[in-house]
């Protein structure tokens, strides 16, 4: 059974006697950047406090891995969602819009190993343990994936489940390098005080997207929208986004701003020439 982490915000509570005609709220599931506790730990406040400032009750809904909770978002379990997982030909099908995105540097999809390890090319690590955070990370998985594959290099597909998890298989010596997220990668060798050596890197690529479903009513994507992008200018708010990304090592400007999508021509791309396999 898939441990769902599941939280009834405060807003949905400041009314005691009101709470049993509260309307069901909307599921958030943000894709597992991190283990539970610390995707946990870092959305819970956001959410909460979007949920009272738009008057749109909200709960976060997550699995154990980032593939549960993408099969949550297939599965049409939930209506809102900070992912990269929906770009693909066949999943663009199903409706998802963007909404906004968060404000941070450029992401890249990152092949690393351990500082003091004597690997120095790609080439090295045919047939070697290479971990990735799961079949459904995109820039940690597939982007990097791809790119072994394309210079004819196959590796042993190892899952850490997350970016976590795979980077602590590569410190603990179980795997010889990760595929990833610079962004998670970085953040993992701050809070762990580790070094990486990057043997290869992707071109830039924007951070995951806000987006929601077309089932959810008009005035309620508006109400959630405005209290995600003006969060930042919010003094309460603006703390709440500062306490969270340094819990993540994320930097302290890591706001959520409007986009339509187009930034993500890049992930569209990627599909017109990635193997099947990996759609």
């Amino acid at each position: 059974m898939n441990k769902i982490v599941s939280l009834t915000l405060a807003a949905l509570l400041a009314n005691g006697t009101a709470h049993a005609q509260a309307p069901a709220p909307y599921h958030f599931s943000p894709v597992n950047q991190y283990d539970i506790s610390l995707t946990a730990a870092y959305w819970n406040p956001i959410i909460s406090y979007v949920s009272e400032k738009s008057g749109v009750p909200m709960v976060l809904k997550i699995g154990r891995t980032s593939a549960d909770t993408t099969a949550y978002v297939l599965a049409r379990e939930v209506e809102f969602v900070f992912t990269n997982h929906l770009f693909s030909p066949e999943r663009e099908k199903l409706g998802w819009k963007v909404i906004g995105r968060r404000q941070t540097p450029p992401v890249h999809g990152d092949i690393v190993v351990l500082d003091s390890s004597p690997i120095r090319k790609i080439e090295e690590l045919q047939n070697m343990e290479v971990a990735f955070p799961g079949p459904e990370a995109l820039v940690g998985y597939k982007f990097t994936y791809a790119h072994l594959l394309s210079k004819g290099v196959q590796p042993k597909v190892v899952f850490g489940g997350n970016q976590n998890g795979a980077m602590g298989q590569l410190v603990a010596g179980k795997v010889q390098a990760v595929g990833g997220n610079s962004q998670l990668i970085e953040g993992y060798a701050a809070r762990e005080k580790q070094k990486f050596r990057v043997l290869w890197r992707s071109e830039p690529l924007y951070d995951l997207a806000l987006m929601v479903s077309g089932k959810v009513p008009e005035q309620h994507v508006k109400a959630v929208s405005a209290a995600f992008f003006g969060m930042h200018k919010d003094p309460r708010g603006k703390a709440i986004l500062q306490q969270a990304s340094e819990r993540v090592g994320l930097r302290g400007d890591a706001w959520f701003i409007p986009s339509d999508g187009s930034e993500y021509s890049a992930y569209r791309r990627f599909y017109q020439t990635a193997p099947a396999s990996l759609h």
